[in-house]
């Protein structure tokens, strides 16, 4: 009798298993859907040249097919309202580059000190660190907007890129990652005769692969769609990044819904690639922070 009912629970436990994967899975795909969507109606619609058939189309399901008239009419029609649509686009490219490439050294390197090493007022300031990240960037914009005035750098890229070297935010990510790391490391290292620097560089770094791809993609999101402090630093056109560039695209009339869709999608762009090179590593990073949680 005991080996009859074994099998009854075996098969039990395989029924209820498969039927909470396929919950799983479900809710998963819906969710896939459900944040797609936007991005599909976006690049679908942007390729419609007849804009009443657009319209017609927000309110059904017709939106997210390609049909009708299609072609790059509407991508055409941003560069004529647009003509320094190439310049913002360079300019964001940059100033966002070389934004996230200095994060990536000065965040980590401070991390770096504040986690493996030992000296004297490395508790305080690690506590204003995380006091910073608190602080929001309006809070203070003014004083720094007088500051960068003070030095003579509106009108400028230095005034977009220098005061964003170095964000709190990161630094703690790198300081919690560096922190998990074995000392075991460091000691084998000193033992062969390399220094700190070398030990950063050659070890720490390589091992870090999870937390750059996460200050990467967060960096890049945030000076992608930074758009107040330019609005307050930046007058001349030439210096304008794509997001103030927007602003003023939007503001032109007639507004032509499928254009905007099409300026829409040349700014996603960028964001979708970033996050396609770096999205294994990035979920790699969530995944360690929520098994340590």
């Amino acid at each position: 009798m005991t080996t009859a009912i074994k099998p009854i629970h075996a098969a039990t436990y395989q029924i209820r298993k498969a039927l909470k994967n396929t919950v799983t899975y479900g809710v998963l795909v819906a969710l896939v859907f459900f944040f797609a969507f936007p991005i599909v109606f976006m690049l679908v619609s942007s390729f419609k040249a007849d804009n009443l058939q657009l319209l017609r189309d927000f309110s059904s399901l017709k939106s997210f097919v390609p049909y009708g008239e299609l072609g790059l009419d509407n991508y055409a029609k941003v560069f004529e309202r647009l003509p320094l649509f190439p310049r913002y686009f360079l300019n964001s490219m940059l100033i966002v580059g070389l934004t996230v490439c200095f994060n990536l050294l000065f965040d980590s390197m401070l991390a770096y000190a504040l986690a493996r090493l030992r000296w004297k007022g490395r508790n305080l300031v690690l506590t204003v660190i995380v006091a910073l990240i608190i602080v929001p960037f309006q809070a203070i914009a003014i004083p720094l907007l007088l500051l960068v005035n003070w030095f003579g750098w509106l009108d400028s890229y230095q005034v977009q890129i220098v005061p964003f070297l170095v964000t709190p935010l990161y630094v703690f990510l790198f300081y919690q990652f560096f922190v998990g790391l074995p000392k075991d490391f460091d000691e084998a290292a000193i033992i062969d005769g390399a220094g700190y620097p070398a030990i950063y560089w050659r070890i720490i770094m390589p091992l870090s692969r999870p937390v750059v791809a996460t200050v990467t993609i967060l960096n890049f999101l945030g000076g992608w769609g930074s758009y107040l402090w330019p609005l307050m630093t930046i007058h001349d056109p030439e210096y304008f990044p794509l997001m103030v560039g927007m602003g003023f695209f939007i503001g032109q009339t007639p507004q032509i819904p499928g254009q905007l869709l099409a300026f829409s999608s040349m700014v996603s762009i960028p964001i979708l690639i970033v996050f396609a090179l770096f999205q294994k590593s990035f979920i790699q990073s969530v995944a360690a922070s929520g098994i340590k949680g």
